[in-house]
């Protein structure tokens, strides 16, 4: 075909070698053209994923050689820097036959390629247990000379949101506004929050929600409002669900606790003043007894010294140490005066006083 191609042209430009040898020149380069571009990466999908944390993924590279790659077959998967004026990463390769991993920092946790022989067309990357430090752009790069082609993606490994709380703000009083809130505590933004009601009927009218805090609001509390409200919050990787149920509650009787708070107030008051006068009957009950008390220590007191004439006699008879006296109420008293002996006439026995004592 290409001989005819060459024949058919020889008449239309001037001598006939000069256009055959155009035309041949012209078909070879096309040929090896068609060559070179033999090389393909054909993996497709989306060139951003979005993973869970502690997830796997696989980063697709199948490919297609040309039978004009003649080269050594090389493989290399690398982080794409962020500045243009840094190097990339190299996280793992395979050339001659034999894997190599490059350096032991976090992004190289858990490579490995999918196939067990990459060599046979495909060069995806797997990696296990995701950690949010990989997420990056990752190149994947298949060369056999001359032929050579890359691929790009995108990973981002995120947190699954936790399980929400839910709970009531207000006294879910009915004809007051009652808010229904919803919140998880881990989670990577965004983060959108839904809630529905499971039980006791349709939403309420008078409800409105906010997707980004979490907050159902019911401005006029109802009977019919009363249920089970579901919460659910999710992102791109994973979602939660909290549940809870709202009542409604009748507001209390005004004039009930009006009563209840003056009866108690007046209660109150009589219980002091039945303290008071209490303590006041104690108080002088305890005085008269100290009083009746002191009476009694006064009558009780102990006899006084003896009287001046007692002292008296005792002085004389201690002068007159050669007097002798009889006992108390004895008969008779002998006495020397001078040396001469008297006989002391005989007195009646003295009787003992309880308050001043023997009389002398």
């Amino acid at each position: 075909m290409f001989r005819q191609g060459c024949r058919s042209a020889a008449p239309l430009c001037g001598p006939p070698w000069a256009s055959v040898l155009l035309l041949c020149t012209a078909g070879l380069l096309s040929t090896e053209l068609k060559g070179a571009q033999g090389m393909q990466v054909t993996s497709t999908g989306p060139q951003t994923i979005q993973k869970a944390e502690g997830e796997s993924v696989t980063l697709g590279c199948s490919y297609t050689l040309s039978p004009f790659d003649s080269g050594e077959l090389d493989i290399e998967w690398s982080v794409v820097s962020p500045d243009t004026t840094q190097k990339d990463l190299m996280l793992i390769s395979y050339t001659s036959g034999t894997k190599y991993t490059h350096g032991d920092h976090a992004l190289a946790t858990g490579l490995n390629f999918a196939a067990r022989d990459p060599s046979m067309g495909d060069a995806s990357l797997s990696i296990s247990r995701l950690s949010p430090a990989q997420s990056a752009t990752y190149q994947c790069k298949v060369k056999k000379s001359p032929g050579v082609d890359m691929r790009k993606v995108t990973l981002v490994v995120m947190a699954k949101p936790s399980v929400p709380k839910c709970w009531v703000e207000g006294g879910e009083l009915v004809g007051k506004a009652a808010s229904l809130r919803c919140k998880s505590a881990r989670g990577s933004t965004p983060l959108a929050y839904t809630w529905r009601r499971e039980s006791g009927g349709p939403m309420p009218a008078a409800a409105t929600q906010d997707s980004v805090t979490g907050e159902l609001k019911i401005s006029n509390h109802s009977q019919s409002a009363a249920g089970i409200y579901l919460c659910e919050v999710n992102n791109a990787v994973g979602a939660e669900r909290c549940r809870i149920n709202l009542k409604a509650n009748k507001p209390p009787n005004r004039a009930a606790v009006i009563v209840g708070v003056t009866v108690g107030s007046l209660l109150l008051i009589f219980v002091l003043l039945v303290f008071i006068a209490l303590l006041y009957w104690k108080l002088s009950n305890l005085r008269r007894h100290e009083k009746e008390f002191s009476n009694d220590i006064r009558e009780d007191s102990p006899p006084p010294e003896s009287r001046p004439a007692s002292r008296r006699t005792n002085r004389s008879a201690s002068q007159h140490p050669q007097v002798t006296y009889s006992p108390v109420g004895g008969a008779d008293v002998s006495s020397f005066n001078g040396g001469y002996p008297h006989t002391l006439s005989s007195r009646p026995p003295v009787e003992y006083d309880s308050r001043y004592g023997y009389g002398v």
